[in-house]
């Protein structure tokens, strides 16, 4: 399994994880701003951009082994990692599976598969008719979706902003999820079915996360009606929780405020290295995660 990679910096290393529908240029801002202290390491997630389209392995497990098999071929240790979207599932599942590897945690606008499901209910939950539409079992989605590829991925590029996405980046995202459709619809027909299962698991065992979390959301909980720091701290004993007026695309509108999150969340270890090897490769590599 390949996953195309963005390396840049030197110093702690940090992974970004990117979201829906997007690439690792979704990190465009705020790769070089972390650059300037640490070794910023940004995949295209499996199924994604230009990494691998195996046709299974969607799974959030098998997900976020692919990341710890990268950091392994990069000869890193700990790192700090951080989530956004469906990067979010892919952290978490890294961060449970994995905690003496995951050395800070930062998640940007979602939450555990678990919940994700709990706090959709009623008209609201129309916001988020594609988790629905990608969870069906049949070959359904594939073919309403390839038929109107560019509306559909577009939709979320567009209602998701709240300023428009430069025309050249719009343009990447939508070539991108074009050609990864039977990928995409995998990754979250797994959210609604062993991602879910392995987080009841861990939950019912008590598991919770051991490093340190940070979690920037927009204000989801009045919106969907739950409490988001009561739903966080059952995951957690470390919590640093904050809203955004940005939208979804925190990242690419509010690169400033993400950079300050995850500043925050590490600045004990900034400037030092949890690398084993090497840590100033530039430029984009496409590595395997075996």
């Amino acid at each position: 399994m390949k996953l195309h990679t963005t390396i840049t910096g030197e110093g702690s290393p940090i992974i970004l994880l990117h979201g829906f529908p997007q690439t690792h240029l979704m990190w465009r801002h705020v790769a070089p701003e972390l650059a300037k202290n640490h070794t910023v390491i940004c995949p295209d997630l499996r199924g994604y951009g230009a990494s691998g389209k195996p046709r299974d392995g969607y799974d959030k497990r098998t997900m976020a082994q692919d990341v710890v098999d990268l950091a392994d071929e990069l000869n890193i240790g700990r790192f700090a990692l951080v989530g956004h979207d469906r990067g979010v599932h892919v952290a978490f599942r890294a961060a449970l599976d994995h905690p003496d590897r995951i050395s800070h945690l930062g998640l940007l606008d979602s939450v555990p598969a678990y919940d994700t499901w709990n706090v959709l209910h009623g008209r609201e939950a129309a916001v988020a008719f594609h988790l629905y539409l990608m969870a069906q079992p049949s070959d359904l989605p594939q073919q309403m979706i390839a038929n109107s590829a560019d509306a559909f991925f577009g939709h979320f590029l567009d209602a998701w902003s709240t300023s428009p996405m430069p025309a050249e980046v719009r343009d990447e995202y939508l070539e991108a999820s074009r050609n990864a459709i039977p990928s995409i619809i995998e990754d979250f027909r797994a959210l609604a079915t062993v991602d879910v299962e392995h987080d009841r698991a861990d939950l019912e065992a008590g598991r919770k996360l051991t490093m340190p979390l940070a979690v920037m959301q927009q204000d989801w909980g009045s919106q969907l009606g739950f409490d988001p720091t009561e739903l966080w701290r059952k995951w957690t004993t470390d919590l640093r929780y904050t809203t955004t007026r940005a939208g979804h695309f925190m990242a690419e509108e509010a690169p400033d405020e993400v950079v300050r999150l995850i500043r925050d969340l590490v600045a004990p270890d900034e400037g030092s290295s949890s690398a084993t090897g090497p840590t100033q490769p530039t430029g984009l590599a496409a590595h395997g995660a075996r």
